[in-house]
């Protein structure tokens, strides 16, 4: 039942988006996809996402899932738009109204913004398993990133967002709003007590040192080799060099437009009296 998995990779955010099949029926999910915007001139396109909507209907799949293992700060979501192409539920983790609630406030969104998860179809708990045609899957609450980070297990894949990178990579930052270090570790465990042989699918790669880009790991090798959370590191010395570390990175170019976007499943905010579509830029929004 091991589950077959195409790839898409979008060089400008460096993040790889899944087509998940069930091999033994037409029955797929896409995973964290990818719209194209131009942040210095706010243009948005479609090139990412019609890759997969491609792949899908030259493969005569039938979409029921478009998953997003959390709101991510880095690129905007292609969900919707792949969507309304092929189908399927969009769903993400319960915590979203976690994210909500902080961004929200962020942003100043009115009352008229839910911050409930209702703008996904499904919100997905800890523990819950779910199919993917004949695919047992299973959702599993991962935060410290965010707080609404879930790793989605596949049979012999799971799919890990960006709790993990590549064992030359490290780990992800835990400074946003909701992260935290020590919960991020806590869930690196969950991870890494999967089987050894389970394959883990990342959702960035950085390729250090100038290495080719990389997308695939296994629970072995990252309890072996992962520079920031291998077997020999304790919780207490990984908070430490977290919290170090986090406070000497820069904010990602896209966070503000990914945000305000993703937050909302993938929508846009609503069209102003122009019939333009605005995004915000909150000043000194990270300020302590």
């Amino acid at each position: 039942m091991n589950p077959e998995v195409a790839t898409f990779f979008d060089e400008s955010t460096n993040t790889f988006s899944y087509v998940v099949k069930d091999p033994e029926t037409d029955a797929c999910a896409v995973i964290d996809s990818v719209l194209n915007f131009d942040h210095s001139s706010g243009a948005v396109s479609y090139a990412g996402a019609d890759d997969i909507i491609g792949y899908i209907e030259r493969h005569q799949l039938r979409t029921q899932w478009l998953i997003e293992t959390h709101v991510h700060a880095d690129h905007l979501s292609a969900a919707p738009y792949i969507q309304a192409a092929v189908g399927g539920k969009l769903a993400i983790g319960e915590h979203i109204h976690s994210v909500q609630e902080a961004f929200g406030k962020i942003f100043n969104e009115g009352s008229e913004f839910q911050r409930n998860g209702s703008q996904f179809d499904h919100l997905f708990t800890d523990g819950e398993s779910y199919g993917i045609g004949n695919l047992q899957c299973r959702a599993i609450h991962t935060p410290g990133h965010t707080p609404a980070c879930m790793v989605h297990v596949m049979d012999d894949a799971a799919f890990i967002g960006d709790t993990l990178f590549m064992p030359d990579g490290g780990t992800a930052r835990a400074d946003f709003p909701g992260g935290d270090a020590r919960q991020l570790y806590q869930s690196v465990q969950i991870i890494l007590n999967l089987p050894d042989t389970t394959r883990l699918f990342m959702c960035h790669d950085y390729a250090p040192g100038g290495r080719e880009v990389e997308f695939q790991s296994t629970v072995a090798a990252q309890r072996e080799r992962n520079i920031h959370v291998n077997q020999s590191v304790t919780e207490d010395s990984f908070v430490n060099m977290r919290e170090a570390r986090d406070r000497t990175l820069n904010m990602p170019k896209l966070i503000f437009p990914s945000l305000q976007v993703n937050m909302r499943a993938g929508h846009f905010p609503e069209p102003e009296d122009n019939q333009k579509v605005y995004l915000k830029i909150p000043i000194n929004a990270f300020d302590n």
